[in-house]
């Protein structure tokens, strides 16, 4: 329970600051920036690693946790509550944002700037070289901490700087879930399965490439994660 609640936790302070850094954003005419919105995204995951990557992994992200699954380095019986509660702090996240910015029409949902063909390969993409690099450095419990943080965070804010005016870059269903469903528009419901369909496929991949790299150890699912 306590891995669980620090998952909904960590889930709920990423949808509350970044997709709050959108919000704002439109909110004040442009302020935070693009760069400032990414960076954002990173530095929240950074932190929120440092913070319960020792109590969780601190997935924070229902498509990295089934993506240790599949992996074999998360148990079954963890899958579900895991996602549970970090959907759970994604809509509560967005709801604190409707409470706080009621003129919001899409409280930060993610939307294809072009085809929705386009920003599905981009999202399965941009998931699976997350969920790589996350494999990589949580091979073992010593990457757990500041460096791992850094190193994920990175990849986020990279990824969300040339991506996010593409397909919103979200890597994370949770993330998707929470201001759409909130929201309720159309023009962000409709496309919301992609955003849980196309991270979750990029993270099953990265599997493959990561054993391909280096073998990916039979370690328990308390790693370091994003």
């Amino acid at each position: 329970m306590r891995a669980c609640l620090a998952e909904g936790i960590g889930t709920f302070a990423l949808v509350f600051a970044g997709t709050g850094a959108i919000v704002v954003n439109d909110d004040s005419g442009g302020v935070v920036t693009h760069v400032g919105i990414a960076l954002t995204f990173g530095l929240v995951v950074m932190v929120m690693i440092q913070s319960i990557g020792d109590v969780s992994g601190a997935h924070i992200n229902p498509a990295v946790t089934i993506g240790f699954w599949v992996s074999g380095r998360f148990p079954a019986r963890k899958v579900l509550p895991y996602i549970g509660f970090q959907v759970t702090g994604a809509l509560v996240a967005s709801g604190f944002l409707k409470l706080l910015f009621p003129d919001s029409t899409t409280l930060g949902a993610t939307v294809p700037a072009g085809s929705p063909f386009q920003s599905f390969v981009f999202e399965i993409l941009l998931t699976g070289t997350l969920m790589f690099v996350i494999l990589c450095v949580s091979t073992g419990s010593n990457e757990k901490g500041l460096m791992a943080g850094i190193t994920i965070g990175a990849v986020v804010a990279l990824e969300a700087l040339f991506a996010g005016p593409v397909s919103g870059a979200s890597m994370n269903p949770a993330r998707s879930i929470g201001p759409a469903v909130l929201a309720w528009q159309p023009g962000t419901l409709g496309v919301l399965w992609l955003y849980i369909a196309a991270p979750v496929i990029g993270a099953v991949i990265a599997v493959p490439w990561c054993r391909w790299i280096q073998p990916v150890g039979s370690t328990t699912g308390d790693e370091v994660a994003s």
